[in-house]
């Protein structure tokens, strides 16, 4: 096999006929942008590679990759690839605000991954290597030192390995899962990505998710690349520090695709001025894949006003489910297609009961709530709703999340003691997410494992973070813990710097919503709020901490709005 061939894997061809003039621009310092032509990232993948062979990883192996998204990033993620192993990215420590939960998140995942090579950028060294110890990797390398090892040659490509990927889930649940994704579900998950998009290699991508998960890992890193179009990508800090330079990528740049969670959209429409918008021109804006987490009709609304009157169209804004588990995408609004919402009583959330009104029933009388279509499953994907015996249950009524297709993966390298309740076996992936269908879309209401019965009746984690925040609370400041302490079913709502009308608000929304449970409300420091990686709360670590009382804060008493100080924890009583 000569070293120009790919094996015909449709996720290394852009190995053979790399573009000189199309490639990725990595965020620079004040508005700059550093273009590295997918030529260059070749040749950069072709020298890691011959390192990585030199060194002995073959088909089989796994390399674990702790890079910040750049070229070496890319190069590594390849070049693994192209030796028949399974690259494995880690998050740098900077995502990470406590030294001590990011050393046991990453000896977690080594220890699960096994690596025979773990590739770190040399300021990174002296942080990874300690931890590559103790977690018995003998060998941490740069992309510079794997070049170096390679005697600058240009690796052979090898005959695909068992896996293309071994990615970890975020750990919002538990600890974090190895998923095992093989090179066909990864190559048909992004053949249908690209397929839901329309995408060609003219369509720009500009993203600022973390590389080290699914959604920007292969959403908007791994097919692009594939993809071979132009690929803007900027640090989340950077996206937090200016998000109208983000914004510029599509105003100015020419960036027609990107993916965000939710709470990305809330950010830009709080922080970007209209003023910063000043000459920019959106209408060529193709696709915001929202996802990972639940999708608010108001996040999207303020997106809009704040994006249109500069030819943004709201029909962009492309409402999707996935995880790890499916490689990524499971469902998506087809493009052309306006997002919409079903409105929802909270009340009607009972084991097997319709949530959604037919067409002879009266309208239901009371609050309600308004959950966000997922948009339909993508080609070749099968999603049921279950009941809790695992029997399909009719259109309209909740369960949980069922995912069938060529996309889900193999399985997980090991479960350790992770919580989660997600389950993957033989082909069939049950998500331990609740959800309806309704006219085809899929509405998504949350984590079982994040929600509890009180009074017959369904109370989940996201319904009360949407409840609080609704009138401007910043969803990143606030989350909501559920289970029982005593016997007795809890809500737990901690705020991070709280200002006195959020703590009244809270009150309110959570003795209405939440009627049979003892509410507690905590006012904490900024930090307390654990989350991934990728930003989800860790709402499992947080509740054993506050049933330790170990959770930081002031607990405020709900009925009478006073506050009792504490000295160095929270106490439930």
């Amino acid at each position: 096999m000569s070293a120009d061939a790919t094996s015909g894997s449709p996720l290394l061809s852009w190995l053979d006929r790399p573009r000189a003039d199309r490639g990725v621009h990595v965020a620079a310092a004040g508005d700059e942008w550093e273009f590295h032509s997918y030529a260059e990232l070749a040749d950069r993948t072709r020298a890691v590679l011959a390192g990585l062979t030199a060194c002995g990883v073959g088909p089989g192996d796994v390399v674990s990759v702790v890079e910040p998204a750049g070229p070496d990033f890319v190069a590594t993620l390849f070049a693994a690839m192209a030796a028949g192993a399974a690259p494995s990215p880690i998050a740098p420590p900077l995502t990470f605000q406590d030294r001590d939960v990011y050393r046991e998140h990453v000896l977690g995942l080594l220890r699960a991954a096994a690596p025979r090579v773990l590739v770190c950028a040399p300021r990174l060294t002296a942080t990874i290597g300690p931890l590559a110890a103790a977690a018995g990797v003998t060998r941490v390398l740069s992309a510079d030192d794997l070049v170096a090892a390679g005697g600058g040659a240009r690796g052979t490509v090898a005959e695909p390995g068992p896996l293309a990927l071994l990615q970890f889930t975020s750990g919002s649940s538990g600890r974090a899962r190895g998923v095992r994704v093989p090179h066909a579900a990864l190559a048909a998950n992004v053949a249908s990505i690209r397929r839901w998009l329309a995408m060609t290699p003219d369509d720009p991508t500009a993203s600022w998710l973390p590389v080290h998960h699914d959604m920007g890992l292969i959403g908007c890193l791994v097919t692009p690349v594939v993809n071979t179009s132009d690929l803007w990508l900027m640090p989340s800090e950077e996206f937090v520090r200016d998000p109208a330079r983000y914004l510029r990528c599509f105003g100015r740049r020419g960036a027609r695709l990107t993916s965000m969670p939710n709470f990305g959209l809330e950010y830009v429409a709080r922080r970007v001025r209209p003023a910063a918008l000043d000459g920019m021109d959106f209408s060529a804006w193709r696709a915001v894949i929202v996802g990972a987490e639940r999708v608010d009709v108001d996040a999207l609304r303020r997106f809009c006003d704040l994006l249109e009157p500069h030819g943004f169209d709201r029909r962009a804004l492309l409402p999707a489910y996935g995880l790890a588990e499916a490689t990524l995408a499971v469902t998506g609004l087809p493009l052309e297609e306006t997002y919409a919402a079903v409105d929802l009583r909270p009340d009607r959330l009972r084991e097997g009961a319709r949530v959604v009104a037919g067409p002879d029933e009266p309208a239901d009388d009371g609050p309600t709530q308004p959950v966000v279509g997922c948009g339909r499953p993508l080609a070749g994907v099968e999603v049921r709703i279950l009941d809790a015996d695992g029997a399909p249950v009719p259109d309209g009524v909740v369960g949980e999340i069922e995912v069938r297709g060529p996309s889900v993966a193999q399985g997980y390298v090991t479960d350790g003691d992770s919580a989660s309740q997600t389950a993957l076996a033989d082909g069939v992936l049950r998500t331990a997410d609740a959800g309806f269908l309704h006219e085809g879309q899929l509405h998504v209401l949350g984590r079982l494992g994040d929600s509890m019965k009180v009074r017959g009746r369904a109370v989940f984690a996201e319904d009360l973070e949407w409840a609080v925040c609704r009138p401007g609370v910043p969803a990143q400041r606030m989350a909501a813990l559920l289970g029982h302490r005593g016997g007795a079913a809890t809500v737990v709502a901690v705020f991070e710097q709280a200002r006195p009308e959020w703590l009244a608000q809270a009150s309110q929304e959570l003795r209405r919503r939440a009627e049979g449970a003892r509410v507690v409300i905590v006012d904490a420091p900024r930090g307390t709020i654990a989350r991934t990686s990728s930003g989800k709360p860790r709402r499992r670590q947080m509740w054993q901490a506050f049933v330790d009382d170990r959770l930081p804060g002031t607990v405020v008493t709900p009925t009478a709005g006073q506050r009792q100080q504490t000295t160095e924890h929270t106490t439930a009583s």
